[in-house]
This record gives structure tokens, sequence and C-alpha cells, in this order.
């Protein structure tokens, strides 16, 4: 079975052209696995990670079979009670009286249960199993009139979006000393009827950025193979960590600090200043994609963009670009200049 640091050397492989044999020999793996893999999960928009992990996941998942539905006898006695208008709780009660050996009649509109019997739960829960209106369809109703379960939360109480989020407050000290490379701020920007989207990042020592599109727009399993595909092949010293907001587009963190070797912390609920360089630098890409209208996902489009924010000298790097400073980095020199 594929893991997903497998499926990550394989995005690696195929977007280095390497051929199936080669890929399937830096794995150890058989080839017929490899070909099988990359046949069934590229896309135009090339091989993607999460996506493809996720899609595995499902094909090996069981459906469950529910006791109601695995018993016929069962089956057609709860759905003539609830035609009947009977609850679940009544229908459930029934069944144990009936089953306990007390003397009762059938019950007008009832079917034999033949000793069978079922908690109220399990009713509720076959009933919330079914699509949409299927079973209203049917004439089967409950008197709420309900065919999905309320939720308990209370009005105003929050609950995490995001299973697993480790905070900001948890992130190493040296992440705020911006002398230490490879630590990443990001964020997305947002189109016009909340439909479209880019990824923005931004390295905190030299303030260098990437706009990254996004042409599934921005559910979280296509954020994460974006950002797979571009920061895996950074150098590991450049991959320290990423700060993120609290949006539910970063679901699938865990996949992508596994894929990427990136460690992923967020940031406060509404507290931007945590991600500064970021913020400031969405402000300037704003300039290029006002709010209120479409983002592109055409990549070399967005290139551009980042390309002029990191042609512009900065105070901070010494009059560097954040592009000369960057590059720098990846070769071992200071990544601020000494001005006179």
């Amino acid at each position: 079975m594929l893991t997903i640091e497998d499926r990550a050397e394989i995005a690696t492989g195929v977007k280095a052209g390497w051929t199936v044999t080669a890929i399937a020999a830096h794995l150890g793996r058989c080839k017929s696995v490899i070909s099988r893999e990359i046949r069934r999960n590229c896309t135009a928009a090339g091989y993607r990670v999460v996506a493809a992990d996720k899609k595995a996941a499902a094909a090996r998942a069981r459906p469950q079979i529910r006791a109601i539905d695995a018993d016929p006898v069962l089956a057609a006695r709860v759905r003539a009670d609830l035609k009947a208008s009977r609850t679940p709780r009544q229908i459930a009660g029934r069944l144990r009286l009936e089953a306990s050996g007390e003397s009762v009649e059938l019950m007008d509109g009832s079917l034999d249960a033949q000793g069978r019997r079922v908690s109220h739960e399990a009713i509720y829960r076959w009933i919330y199993a079914h699509p949409g209106k299927e079973l209203a369809r049917q004439g089967i109703m409950l008197r709420s009139k309900q065919s999905q379960r309320r939720s308990r939360k209370k009005p105003g109480e929050r609950t995490a979006r995001i299973v697993g989020m480790v905070s900001i407050d948890d992130r190493p000290a040296d992440a705020t000393d911006r002398r230490v490379p490879g630590w990443w701020e990001g964020d997305l920007i947002v189109g016009a009827g909340n439909t479209t989207a880019a990824i923005t990042l931004v390295e905190r020592s030299t303030r260098y950025t990437l706009i990254l599109g996004l042409p599934d727009g921005k559910k979280a399993d296509g954020v994460a193979d974006v950002l797979i595909d571009h920061l895996q092949g950074l150098p590991e010293f450049m991959r320290q960590g990423l700060t993120w907001d609290q949006g539910t587009e970063m679901a699938e963190h865990a996949s992508i600090t596994v894929a990427a070797d990136l460690p992923i912390y967020f940031a406060h609920p509404h507290s931007p200043w945590e991600r500064p360089s970021n913020e400031n630098t969405n402000g300037l890409i704003r300039e290029y994609l006002p709010k209120g209208t479409a983002i592109t996902s055409n990549q070399a489009y967005l290139d551009a963009i980042a390309r002029e924010l990191n042609e512009r000298p900065r105070a901070t790097l010494g009059y560097l670009t954040p592009r000369e400073s960057f590059q720098r980095l990846l070769v071992g020199q200071p990544h601020v200049a000494s001005t006179p």
C-alpha cells in the first residue's frame, strides 16, 4: 500500500520527468503499481498527492451495513411503523415488549418482527443515513419533519474547524527572528463571489513572495496539492515552517506536513499581526488583483506579479531585492547587503 510519503515522491518524479521505471526503482516498488497509480491520478494539473491519497483511502473504506438494512424483516417492520407515524423511541419500545414474550396483538399497520429488537438511536441513525428526501418520498417522515440530525451546538458557540491544529504559541522561538531563514507566512486572496482564489506565501527573512494559482478553487485538497507541489523541492533549511490563519482551506495541513516536510502553525483568530509580512504583501498584490475581481489561476500571470514584487529593493535588506536576498541564501551567502 502506498503512503502519502510515497505519493509525494511520485509527484516529485513526475514533475522532474522521470520514467515510471525510475520512480519505481527509487521507491523500491513494483513498476505496475507506480504505473497504475499515475494513470489513475494524473490530471491536467499533474499528479496531485492529497487527492490521490484521499481517493485511495475512500476506495479502501468499506461501507457500513446497518443492522436494519441487514435484516429484511426488521427493515420492513421499522418502515411500516414509521409510515404509521410512530416515533423511533415508540418503535424500539414496542419491539422490546413484543420480544419479551408479553402477549400483545400486532398494532394496526405494523408487521410481525419475529422477536427482533433495535434501539431508537439505531433507527435515528438509519433514517439520517438516507440521502435527502428519499424516505419522505416513500411516505416516511419523522413527526419533527426532519431528515437530518440537528446540531447540538449552542448559539454563538465556536467549534474547532480544523482537526489537529498546532498553535502559533507552540512555534519555535527562532521563527520570530528574521535572521533565521525558511520560515514562511501564508494566506489566500479571494476573488469575486468567494469562488476564485490564489495562495500567497512570503519568506520572512527575505520577503520573497510566491503567488500560486488554484485551478480547482480554494478547497482544502487543492490547496494542499499546490503547496506540496511548490514547496517540497526547496532545500530543507528553507522549509522550517509555515504560519497560516485558521481558514478551512488548510484542513489538510497534516498531509502537507508529511509530504513536504513542512510544519504548519496556526495564528490566533482575527490576529493578522501574527503574519505581518504576508498581510503587507497581500495589500501590494491587491494593486494587481483588486477586491471584487476574479482571481486568475494562470500561473504565468501570477508569476509575473510576484516577479515585480520580488524586484523591489528593500531598505531592510540593505537595498537588495527579495529575489537577490533569497538567491543568496540558497548559495550560503548573507541575505542582507552591507551598505556604507
